[in-house]
């Protein structure tokens, strides 16, 4: 069964992680924590599993079908009700499903239908999901006269 028309190369029973993560979002002058369900690509989940500080506190292996069923994507058992998913979510899943099938060696560092909850969760350095970045002229790195020209 292919789970979408743009992924013929992905079924229902491909494998997926997908991520519980504690986030931010400004409002008000104000930070509000909020929990994102985010899939997690293989090479991130291997560094997560090598203990860099992370802002899940847990992922469940599943497959692409148990989240990616029917019109509007389905939070994995054990998440909170209160759960968001992020921005792009399928899109984000099916590219993720895809790290896997490249890489099936990190399919062991969570076993199917397992959930993984010894990662070293941080928010020392916040997840601000709404925050604007703002470039100013002293940001630019200063380039030599000559870098641009032909000697």
């Amino acid at each position: 069964m292919i789970i979408a028309a743009t992924a013929p190369d992905l079924g229902a029973e491909d494998y997926l992680v997908v991520g519980l993560a504690t986030c931010f979002l400004k409002a008000d002058g104000e930070v509000h924590t909020v929990t994102i369900a985010e899939p997690i690509p293989s090479a991130a989940l291997e560094a997560i599993a090598r203990g860099i500080p992370t802002s899940y506190t847990q992922a469940v292996a599943t497959t692409l079908g148990a989240v990616l069923s029917g019109e509007e994507p389905q939070l994995p058992a054990g998440f909170p009700a209160d759960t968001q998913f992020c921005d792009e979510f399928a899109a984000r899943a099916i590219a993720a499903a895809r790290t896997y099938k490249v890489r099936p060696v990190a399919k062991s560092l969570i076993p199917l239908g397992t959930v993984r909850t010894d990662f070293n969760h941080s928010t020392e350095r916040k997840r601000v999901l709404n925050s604007d970045r703002l470039v100013k002229p002293e940001d630019n790195v200063k380039q030599h006269a000559y870098t641009h020209q032909v000697l």
